[in-house]
This record gives C-alpha cells, sequence and structure tokens, in this order.
C-alpha cells in the first residue's frame, strides 16, 4: 500500500496504513498484526472476568510468566493458535470466514464482536 504524506503546521505527516507493524518495516507484519489482535481480546477477558494472572495461566493453560510477557506485549513465543486457543479457555467462540479476495493476494483480519 503506498503511503500519503502531508504537512501540518510544519509537521511531515504520514498516512499509515492500517498496520503498524508493517509501517514500521517488520517482517510477518501481517501475522504480527492478527496477533496483537488476539492479544488485545485476552487482555480484556481476563480483565473482564478479574483474573490474576496466574488464574488466567491456569485457564488458558499457560504459564505465569508467558501471562505476564503478553499482557505487557510479548507475544512473540505464542502462536496464533495458541492464542486462539485462549480465547477459547476464557469463554470465547472463534470463527474464520474464508472468502475470495478483491484482490490477487489476499489479506487476514480479526474481527471482534
Amino acid at each position: 500500500m503506498s503511503k500519503r504524506t502531508r504537512t501540518v503546521e510544519g509537521i511531515e505527516v504520514e498516512t499509515g496504513s492500517g498496520n503498524v507493524f508493517a509501517d514500521l518495516g517488520l517482517p510477518d507484519a501481517e501475522k504480527l498484526k492478527i496477533k496483537s489482535g488476539l492479544v488485545i481480546e485476552i487482555t480484556r477477558a481476563v480483565r473482564r472476568l478479574g483474573l490474576t494472572q496466574e488464574e488466567a495461566g491456569r485457564r488458558m493453560g499457560i504459564a505465569q510468566p508467558k501471562v505476564s510477557a503478553m499482557l505487557r506485549g510479548d507475544f512473540t513465543h505464542l502462536s496464533e493458535r495458541k492464542l486462539m486457543d485462549c480465547l477459547n479457555r476464557l469463554g470465547y467462540d472463534i470463527e474464520i470466514k474464508v472468502k475470495p479476495a478483491r484482490r490477487a493476494m489476499g489479506h487476514l483480519t480479526v474481527a471482534v464482536r
């Protein structure tokens, strides 16, 4: 996606692509965006349920230090599948929807209701 640049009050502003990981030039940016969306929802669930990190870890099937790292934004050690499993264990249904792409290359998104 091409980036647009404009000047606001003498400051050059670049419009983002919608994926901060891609904008930063990180490898696997789309995967990181999906994982971060899942982690955000896990964080909301843990807070909503009033769980300690230890309780959340037991419920999700991961050790407390991994829960702590995940809640701080370090989710590199967890796969998308494991994050979805964590959400299932916190009482969420996961629905995967596959449809033809509008462009030659499709993309992944996380939609939360």
